[in-house]
């Protein structure tokens, strides 16, 4: 087990706590006992989903508003991730979407998806590995997708953003395992979440038969976490899917990209 069952007080830091999967987590793991400290943008929403769980499961919810695109908003967290109460479990969650190709896009914009998707997980991972390797107990979770195995979506570098993000979940968790701590990568696939409505991305032709629930998503990560796999693909759809993006050859996985809802920016109506 990455974490020890005998620890009196269990705490849970997780990012993007305050939608889709992040919240999936956040009422999961309060169920189950932890404590929890909830990281997301808006500080109004993070007061309502604290006051909830307080009141449904009773237990001690600290809250932190802050923007990981931003160096200070991941300094708050890497703060809070050093000092005061031991963390066991970090979730980093917090992610986006561009719904734009690239050369359509901007250096800004994708600057600031990389800064959320990729060096806010480097960041935060860090900060929590440090202490969690010095007890020799502790637990990260790599919000990733099953995007980061392949080009499906041509034109957008969340994929790549994403290969990255399952790539050093990996790699790291093979380094922190002498100290019995755990490192996961975890990829689902479409989800049901507020992602794709804020990215802007028309979804309305998406077969329904695709579609996970977040808390069906955090259910298996959890189990596959107990199982120590460095990644969790969630549902047995996706399993396949992941398998033939994996030996597919790319001439014809860009081929079958091309004539899916993969064209970032198109006009689906």
């Amino acid at each position: 087990m990455p974490l020890d069952p005998t620890t009196a007080e269990r705490r849970a830091l997780i990012t993007g706590a305050t939608a889709g999967i992040g919240a999936a987590f956040t009422r999961r793991l309060a169920a189950d006992g932890w404590q929890l400290v909830l990281v997301a943008r808006d500080a109004a929403r993070l007061t309502e989903l604290a006051t909830e769980l307080g009141s449904t499961y009773g237990r001690e919810v600290e809250t932190i508003p802050a923007d990981l695109s931003t160096d200070d908003g991941c300094a708050v967290v890497e703060e809070r991730l050093a000092a005061g109460s031991p963390v066991q479990m970090l979730v980093n969650n917090a992610g986006i979407s561009l719904n734009k190709p690239f050369l359509r896009s901007t250096a800004e914009d994708e600057a600031r998806l990389l800064r959320l998707n990729v060096h806010a997980v480097m960041r935060l991972t860090l900060a929590a590995l440090r202490p969690m390797t010095e007890r020799r107990n502790g637990a990260v979770i790599n919000v990733s997708s099953v995007a980061g195995f392949g080009t499906v979506m041509p034109g957008s570098t969340y994929s790549a953003s994403k290969a990255w993000v399952t790539n050093f979940s990996e790699s790291v968790g093979q380094s922190t395992r002498p100290f019995g701590v755990r490192v996961m990568a975890l990829c689902p696939g479409y989800t049901r979440t507020e992602f794709h409505q804020r990215a802007g991305i028309n979804m309305s032709k998406t077969p329904e038969w695709l579609w996970l629930r977040a808390e069906d998503v955090v259910d298996e990560a959890l189990r596959d976490l107990r199982k120590g796999k460095m990644v969790s693909i969630p549902a047995w759809k996706y399993k396949v899917a992941v398998a033939g993006l994996r030996h597919t050859p790319r001439w014809l996985l860009q081929a079958v990209a091309r004539d899916t809802r993969g064209r970032i920016g198109r006009d689906e109506r």
